[in-house]
Order: structure tokens, then sequence, then C-alpha cells
């Protein structure tokens, strides 16, 4: 049976090279984007191109009902989910001296906060029945502010938010049958070449190092 892929996250650049890099392994697999809604200085960014092999989900990352039926959605397309791999990499929203509009912060929080948390419980509880499968969570390493920098109020709050959750699920996941992971992306890498490195981890060592966090290129563990 062909192995079934399945690629959830923000629309962005990490999330792109995670699916190019899916493209080259299997013929098609299922991806589920979070597009950016914010209302950002210079327009919206351009639209993240994905392979002709991505099979494109719907997904309203707000809705638990949405997540669940994204993950059937998935598993009828693909026959089964092998590996998911949730890719966090919220869109920054930089104010200066000013604060996000409360419109803002509740698509924010709804969308690339809370979403997280319906997805990774689907899967969770999908694995658990299924007893194999991989889970793997993606987050980019935060990068800190200079003196006189525009700050990133929203985008760090997700990511933290979206680690500690995760690290949650890597504790619970010495107990089940399936191996879960978390990855590191440093900002200095490529994204192209931490995507090759990641399936490469996944497919060789994903029993051993499941329950860890491990970031590109140090190889070293983070708990």
């Amino acid at each position: 049976m062909t192995r079934g892929i399945l690629i959830a996250g923000d629309e962005s650049s990490l999330f792109a090279a995670a699916a190019a890099e899916a493209a080259k392994r299997v013929e098609s697999f299922a991806s589920a984007c979070i597009p950016n809604r914010l209302q950002i200085a210079g327009g919206p960014p351009p639209k993240t191109e994905l392979p002709a092999g991505a099979i494109s989900l719907s997904w309203n990352p707000a809705s638990p009902i949405s997540a669940r039926t994204m993950v059937l959605a998935a598993e009828n397309r693909l026959g089964q989910i092998n590996d998911a791999i949730l890719v966090c990499s919220p869109p920054a929203l930089f104010k200066g001296a000013e604060v996000p509009a409360p419109e803002e912060i509740e698509i924010f929080s709804n969308e690339h906060i809370k979403g997280w948390f319906f997805i990774i419980r689907e899967l969770f509880q999908y694995f658990r029945r299924s007893y194999s499968g991989t889970l793997s969570f993606v987050i980019p390493e935060i990068i800190p502010h200079g003196k006189n920098v525009p700050v990133d109020l929203l985008g760090p709050a997700a990511i933290e938010s979206f680690r500690g959750f995760a690290r949650g699920i890597l504790a619970m996941s010495a107990n089940e049958r399936f191996p879960a992971m978390g990855f590191t992306c440093p900002a200095a890498c490529s994204e192209t070449e931490f995507a090759s490195w990641l399936f490469k981890t996944i497919d060789e060592g994903a029993r051993k190092m499941t329950g860890r966090w491990k970031k590109y290129p140090k190889f070293k563990f983070l708990r």
C-alpha cells in the first residue's frame, strides 16, 4: 500500500518546503493549509505554491468538527494516514507601538492557536486507534527582537502554545504504539534542506526518538 502522508500547517515557506519534500517521496499526499487572513502592511503574502501531487483538503481550523472531517477525508483519499506532519509557522504581525485590533486577535487565536489543539487531538486519537503511524510537530526557531525593531506580537505566542501542547502529547507517547516527535527549524538554515532532513529522520529513527524534540542541524535533543 502506498505511504499515506498528511501535511497540515500555516501557509508559509516552511509548509511549502515540507510539501515539496513529500512530493519527492510519494506520488500523492494530502495537505491542509491555514491561510493568512490578517491585514498586513504591503498587502497579503503570496499564496503557497503546492506541488502537483498535493491533494488539498478543506479545513476550518477554528472548528473541531472540521478537524475531524479533515482527518477522515485524508484517510479516505489516502487509504490510511501513515505520517502526519504538523507545521506551526504562523504569520508575523508587526505593530510597532500599536497593539493588534480585537478582530485580529480573534482571528489569530481561533485559527493559529486554538485550531492546533483540535487537529492534534484528532490525529492522536486516529493513531491510537490504528496502532501505527508517526505524528510529527514542526516549529521555526523564535528570533529575539533587537532594540527599536518592530515586535511580532502574536507569532511567538502561537508557536509557544503549539510547543506546549505538543510537549504534553510527546510525554504521553511513551505509552503509545506509535512514535510522536518534535522538530525545530533554525532561522539560519535552508528550509529545503531542513525538510529533507526531517523526512529522513522520520524514516530512519522515528521509534528511537519518540517523545523528544530535535533541532537541525546541531542534532541535540531538546526537552
